[in-house]
């Protein structure tokens, strides 16, 4: 069927470190270029910040990045945030986030096609007055939907696309599986160099198509780092995270010196791991 949509999940990782109206910004922008294609239906936003495994320097525990971001995203009707990710005692690299969220939207899929199948009589309740629940399947010599599963496509900004050019924090195969059977979504500042990077890079070019570019036209440069140094500095941070959020920063005193300075020193989980596996580090050039 030429009109059905593709659904689209985007999932976005990252620290979180806190979350700012910019990070809430990529999922509007990414949602709106999706739908102007008329080809896709964003269906759901998820974020997923990383575990304290992870060994950023200034990254604060997950418990309070898990909430703010919650905080955050409270009246928001599709963006809902996970703590899977965060949970997990070791850093999990972003490909096994995507296919854990990949493989829960797979068997969601499998639960709802069982529940459909059961008879409507057993279910009492006058399910059928439902809107579009029991369409007949067979429209004349077609076979029955096939409900395709939602894609789930990782977003993110410039900055982690061209993170992938940094030797030892992605392997390159995780980058090819990310780009081949899920999709990048990138939301990059206007004029901003990310075609190049794509095309400089094999790899990226090779799946170009699965990597949707957004063009970010009302720039927001507005970055967790820079919150996070407003805070050690007593500046007011208000109009550049939700409310909500600043009243959690405040009332917990969550952001000084002191916390920048966590993880000083310690080598970034993903480094560590990958460190061994040298050729890796000529991987996308």
């Amino acid at each position: 069927d030429p009109d059905r949509k593709t659904e689209v999940v985007l999932l976005a990782c990252g620290s979180f470190n806190p979350i700012t109206n910019m990070h809430l910004r990529l999922f509007e922008l990414a949602k709106d270029y999706f739908h102007e294609t008329g080809k896709y239906k964003v269906i759901k936003g998820i974020i997923s910040p990383v575990g304290d495994a992870y060994k950023k320097k200034g990254l604060i525990s997950a418990n309070h990045r898990v909430t703010m971001a919650k905080l955050a995203t409270k009246n928001s009707d599709w963006v809902e945030v996970d703590d899977w990710e965060s949970c997990q005692s070791e850093w999990l690299e972003t490909l096994k986030v995507l296919r854990y969220h990949h493989q829960k939207l797979l068997s969601a899929d499998v639960t709802n096609s069982l529940q459909d199948a059961v008879p409507i009589t057993k279910l009492g309740r006058k399910r059928k007055q439902e809107p579009n629940r029991h369409e007949p399947i067979k429209k004349k010599n077609q076979s029955p939907v096939v409900k395709s599963v939602p894609q789930v496509k990782l977003l993110c900004g410039s900055d982690m696309l061209e993170s992938f050019g940094i030797p030892n924090l992605w392997k390159l195969e995780d980058i090819t599986e990310i780009v081949e059977k899920h999709g990048l979504v990138c939301i990059s500042r206007a004029g901003n160099n990310v075609q190049k990077f794509i095309y400089e890079s094999d790899i990226l070019w090779r799946h170009k198509n699965n990597i949707h570019l957004v063009e970010e036209w009302i720039t927001n440069d507005i970055s967790s780092t820079k919150i996070r140094r407003a805070l050690r500095r007593g500046q007011s941070i208000r109009y550049l995270v939700p409310d909500v959020v600043r009243a959690y920063i405040e009332k917990n005193k969550l952001y000084s010196p002191e916390s920048e300075d966590r993880n000083a020193g310690v080598v970034l989980a993903p480094l560590q791991k990958h460190a061994s596996d040298s050729e890796n580090s000529q991987a996308l050039n």
